[in-house]
């Protein structure tokens, strides 16, 4: 069964955010949840797709699914850009490709340069109030605003006073992971928009086996509404100020949120174990 890990977010390898991508036979669908889980594990990445071709003529083109190395996700965008990208490059598909996945219908095209534009839906933002171990986990950072998005991924948005802030923030990780949230996402406004991106980031979650994600284009969903706000326009850029580094083109269209991003390939190998 061949396996691939792809960079994602980046057009440069070992930057952006890592996924395995296994391509199945759709005949069986899906193999058993137990086995998808530990081949996750295996490959150790904050997540790893699986899709498998559905029947002509239906609502979707392929049946996708993404794992952390503890735990099932309702929504990754890194894995599904890698998996894009992926039957673009081999030919498996051509022009919009659609992706029945535990959040709905998604849409994926690559352009003739490599970019990879995804459609997902936009994530709703709510004011919440930071319980104060969350606030002390964070180190004693200033807080600009907390906003939860209990639809579709499940985070918190901090808002921090400013882009340095973000890049040198030390979570306690240990709280963040005993807490029932998926993860907690920090943003800021850029520092200086002559760099090339409009807002910084960086998503935490332990609680599903992800300490730090490189970048994590599901939480795009909800920088996108939060950012546009406040900034004044749809179309925005954003870096994720991980180690690796990665940037997310977002427009904004109402309830649907565009991401755009490149993707590198830099293994392409076999899993020697099948599927039972």
């Amino acid at each position: 069964m061949r396996i691939r890990i792809v960079d994602a977010f980046t057009d440069r390898p070992f930057q952006g955010n890592p996924a395995g991508v296994l391509l199945l036979d759709g005949a069986t669908g899906f193999p058993p949840d137990a086995w998808l889980q530990r081949v996750a594990a295996e490959v150790n990445l904050s997540e790893t797709a699986f899709a498998h071709p559905l029947p002509p003529g239906g609502e979707a083109d392929w049946a996708l699914r993404w794992f952390t190395p503890t735990a099932e996700v309702d929504m990754c965008g890194h894995a599904t850009l890698a998996t894009a990208h992926v039957l673009a490059g081999t030919g498996l598909a051509a022009g919009p490709v659609r992706f029945a996945a535990r959040c709905g219908i998604l849409t994926t095209e690559a352009a003739a340069d490599g970019a990879v534009t995804m459609d997902f839906p936009t994530s709703s933002l709510t004011p919440y109030e930071l319980p104060d171990a969350l606030a002390l986990a964070l180190g004693g950072v200033e807080i600009r605003s907390v906003h939860d998005t209990a639809e579709h991924i499940g985070d918190l948005v901090v808002e921090l006073a400013d882009e340095r802030a973000v890049r040198e923030l030390r979570p306690d990780l240990a709280v963040l992971a005993a807490y029932a949230k998926r993860g907690l996402i920090v943003t800021a406004a850029a520092e200086d928009p002559a760099r090339g991106y409009d807002f910084v980031s960086r998503g935490f979650f332990p609680a599903v086996g992800v300490p730090e994600d490189p970048v994590t284009g599901s939480a795009h969903t909800a920088l996108a509404p939060f950012w546009a706000a406040r900034l004044g326009r749809t179309e925005l850029t954003g870096l994720q100020g991980s180690a690796r580094t990665g940037r997310v083109t977002v427009r904004l269209a109402g309830d649907r949120t565009f991401l755009t991003g490149y993707a590198v390939t830099v293994i392409d190998g076999e899993l020697l174990t099948s599927a039972p």
